[in-house]
């Protein structure tokens, strides 16, 4: 089928683009791309879509979700995490290992793999660092490399064991492969459920300080460079983890970080009234430390913004704060929250966000991209800018039906969403639907 996406806005920082484009789809890649007002196009396409100036992005790519699947299909699947993913414009999501069984063996990659080919979004697997994610036993991890996994993590738990940490960048080194670190000290961490600071205090949750993300930090830096190998620090949330990160690639040392929207927009104040939608790990942290976070995205301290996309079922989000699961629904919100509070506010650009959800991640994880160019793969992101709507979690395509943000108003959502030339996701009339 050859698809005519006409005026649309590209946004894409490799590719030398015209300001208002046509874009011919054909054998789901981008056959041409043409000036829209210079442009000739003739009327042998199947179809052909006015986007009416909208944003045209490369497919995103998401380097942080959680879809459960195998073992805790009640709180997410393969299939509604990609849903969600589709629906948040994510063209590719690589998943965490953090299922049951854990993602640490070649037949539980293999299984996921088999899931992600009855959909259309790519799904990528990391594998697991150790043995059921216990921090006590190195995978197998040549078996794991041998499978396809695209990185290794024992995201959800951090590895305590610094010798075992150390062989696991050794090995992974062998195979190529990042260390993507949960950095979270336990003991230190404890039984917090929030941020340790002033709103900790008047609520009487109990605290997570945030030396218990940054010891953990300076330690695996220090493994980084002991061993030579590539780590990526997730869902960074400190101003002093930062300025660690920082100093470490001024030395040399191989290391990235990655930070999330809920991160950057949202800070420990958020949890007065104890809403459990704002029960995250790490926790929204300080002012002062999402005001660092943003300050580093203007000065391109910060390689990648993943979301960290982590559904629960809904009674696991109920009751108290202190008994209610860590974890934010982001998939479907992400670009939408970015656009209303920074793009907007002029705190990012379109063209950095492509290298945050697109150029860098891929890079990490040594996946091949080219952006906008014709002869390349049609995954793409359509975002219209001044569709305005409210956040209703009760209509998300995931399972996990708790965000932060409900009841937010945002102008700017996800138009379309296009993979290898076919629409997934299309939200251009009353109800958005999900096409495969």
């Amino acid at each position: 089928m050859r698809t005519l996406l006409k005026n649309c806005t590209p946004v894409d920082p490799k590719n030398e683009l015209p300001d208002r484009a046509d874009i011919l789809l054909e054998d789901g890649q981008i056959a041409k791309i043409t000036n829209s007002q210079t442009g000739k196009n003739n009327n042998q396409n199947d179809k052909t879509l006015d986007l009416k100036g909208a944003m045209l992005l490369p497919g995103l790519i998401d380097m942080h979700a959680h879809f459960r699947e195998p073992g805790f299909e009640e709180k997410e699947t393969i299939r509604t995490g990609s849903e969600a993913a589709a629906a948040g414009g994510f063209t590719t999501v690589v998943v965490m290992p953090n299922t049951r069984p854990v993602a640490d063996n070649p037949a539980t990659i293999e299984l996921i793999k088999a899931r992600a080919a009855e959909v259309p979004v790519d799904v990528k697997p990391l594998g697991s660092i150790t043995k059921g994610s216990a921090g006590n036993e190195l995978a197998e991890i040549g078996f794991l490399a041998q499978s396809g996994v695209l990185g290794l993590t024992d995201d959800g738990q951090p590895v305590m064991n610094s010798e075992v940490m150390r062989r696991a960048m050794e090995y992974a080194s062998d195979f190529n492969l990042p260390i993507i670190s949960h950095c979270e000290d336990l003991k230190l961490a404890a039984e917090g459920v929030m941020h340790e600071g002033y709103y900790s205090s008047i609520l009487g949750l109990k605290p997570i300080p945030a030396a218990a993300e940054e010891i953990m930090i300076a330690r695996d830096i220090a493994l980084a460079e002991l061993t030579g190998a590539s780590l990526h620090i997730a869902h960074l949330s400190t101003k002093r983890g930062l300025e660690m990160v920082l100093e470490a690639i001024n030395k040399g040392i191989k290391v990235t970080a990655e930070v999330t929207p809920h991160h950057l927009t949202l800070n420990d104040k958020a949890v007065l009234g104890y809403d459990t939608a704002t029960k995250v790990n790490p926790p929204l942290r300080s002012e002062e430390d999402r005001q660092a976070l943003q300050q580093a995205l203007k000065e391109d301290e910060i390689a990648v913004i993943a979301t960290d996309h982590a559904p629960h079922t809904i009674e696991e989000k109920m009751g108290t704060f202190d008994s209610a699961a860590f974890g934010i629904s982001g998939l479907e919100t992400a670009v939408a929250v970015l656009h209303e509070d920074l793009i907007s506010q002029q705190k990012l650009h379109w063209d950095k966000l492509v290298e945050l959800m697109y150029y860098n991640p891929a890079e990490i994880l040594q996946l091949e991209v080219e952006g906008l160019k014709e002869g390349t793969p049609a995954d793409l992101t359509v975002f219209n800018p001044k569709k305005k709507w409210q956040i209703d979690p009760g209509k998300f395509k995931s399972l996990g039906k708790h965000s932060p943000y409900a009841g937010k108003d945002c102008t700017g959502k996800i138009l379309l969403t296009i993979k290898e030339g076919q629409i997934i996701y299309d939200d251009r009339g009353d109800e958005a639907e999900i096409l495969y």
